[in-house]
């Protein structure tokens, strides 16, 4: 049985950033599959609009996209009311020990490297998302 991401708790809200529509509809079919309740954007502007209104628990954002990047949304959504509290994760193909390193001095909590082990990604998702409700 597959673990469910709503089964233990209110649903889980997550917002994927990512340039490549293919990229969201995949891991929006994962995480919806869990359960979970997932918005996509395409790029940093639509994050951060989603993000004001959705209020997600999680975010998974991709670093390498055009114009602004991952760094910059994530720099943005840390300057915004909440966006301190909300966990993200850099889900992006920089997968060498600087990247990981530079995402997690950027904001971000967690490294994931494409292509993704979606069990993987669930339990990120899971763990980050339980993190955050403790802290409340």
């Amino acid at each position: 049985m597959r673990p469910r991401i709503g089964a233990t708790r209110k649903w889980i809200k997550v917002l994927v950033v990512d340039d490549e529509q293919d990229s969201v509809t995949i891991v929006r079919r994962i995480l919806e599959r869990r359960g979970a309740r997932v918005r996509g954007a395409n790029s940093m502007n639509e994050a951060l609009a989603e993000f004001a209104t959705f209020s997600p628990n999680v975010i998974l954002s991709d670093i390498g996209m055009p114009g602004n990047d991952g760094y910059e949304f994530i720099n943005r959504l840390r300057a915004m009311p909440g966006g301190r509290s909300v966990p993200a994760v850099a889900l992006t193909a920089l997968a060498r020990g600087e990247d990981r390193t530079r995402a997690l001095r950027a904001g971000f909590q967690m490294h994931v490297a494409k292509p993704v082990d979606f069990s993987e990604l669930v339990a990120v998702v899971q763990n980050l998302a339980a993190l955050r409700s403790e802290d409340r």
